[in-house]
């Protein structure tokens, strides 16, 4: 990789580096594994840096890899882990103090019992702020797809928080 490419990369990848991180971890759920779905992201991006030809849609397309590379890990079979009551160990949460509310941890609980390609249109879709189309092309199916998905896993986060104690409004 020429030189100008190999800076243009590196701003790159110190501009979005947490908020890639941030996306991977509201689809997994874990931050040492969004850690590692964001560097497998961006070492994709880097060996493609040559042949992007639109630099401005380097989002979409790093928003597209995470999905795939958590669709795809969640696949796998050593991957089929199950979630405990405690934690081995301490999460360290480099989130505002001022955002870790109950009912952030009350979300993100219900979110780690929606399938995973349901979580990934609802991050997508509500965390990410992207539209029905720009969801749709970040996981390469239909607009119908992705509205499905969208009713689908929106039941499933609610019965997730009505089994939790929580009712959530539907609004």
């Amino acid at each position: 990789m020429h030189p100008t490419q190999e800076q243009a990369f590196a701003v790159y990848f110190a501009d979005r580096q947490d908020a890639v991180r941030r996306s991977a971890y509201l689809l997994c759920g874990d931050w040492h594994r969004a850690d590692d779905v964001a560097q497998t992201a961006f070492v994709k991006l880097h060996r493609s840096w040559d042949r992007v030809r639109d630099k401005g849609a380097l989002d979409a397309w790093m928003r597209r890899t995470v999905v795939r590379v958590v669709v795809d890990e969640s696949r796998r079979p050593w991957r089929r882990e199950r979630s405990t009551e405690v934690l081995p160990e301490p999460v360290v949460d480099t989130v505002d103090p001022g955002e870790a509310m109950g009912t952030r941890e009350l979300v993100l609980a219900g979110l780690r019992k929606v399938p995973p390609r349901q979580r990934a249109v609802l991050v997508l879709r509500f965390i990410e702020d992207q539209d029905v189309a720009s969801t749709a092309a970040a996981l390469g199916c239909s607009e119908g797809t992705v509205k499905s998905q969208t009713a689908r896993g929106l039941s499933t986060l609610r019965a997730a928080l009505e089994t939790d104690g929580e009712v959530v409004g539907r609004g």
